[in-house]
């Protein structure tokens, strides 16, 4: 559906079936089950982020009331705070790109 997208749009519609992948019947995680996706399939943005304050905010809140569920979207702010908030994002920014 994406074969002539952008490198974005091809970068959220992977976001997008990752989720829809563990998401239930009802297209919502438990916030254990996304705490989990989040450490297995974003492992390099996270890592090295767990004295951060804010970074230990977001893994807290998932561990509260793990049971509970999440929507896309807020399974979409999540992951967008933590690349936010990465060291890696950082790196990434210093990497001159040439085209």
């Amino acid at each position: 559906a994406l074969r002539k997208g952008s490198d974005l749009e091809k970068a959220f519609a992977t976001a997008a079936l990752v989720y829809n992948n563990y998401a239930d019947p009802e297209s919502k995680l438990s916030k254990s089950e996304t705490k989990s996706l989040l450490q297995s399939q974003f492992g390099h943005f996270i890592q090295g982020q767990e004295n951060k304050p804010k970074y230990q905010e977001i893994i807290s809140s998932l561990d509260e009331e793990s049971e509970n569920k999440i929507n896309f979207e807020d399974f979409m702010i999540l992951l967008v705070s933590l690349t936010l908030m990465s060291d890696l994002l950082q790196e990434i920014k210093n990497v001159k790109t040439t085209k």
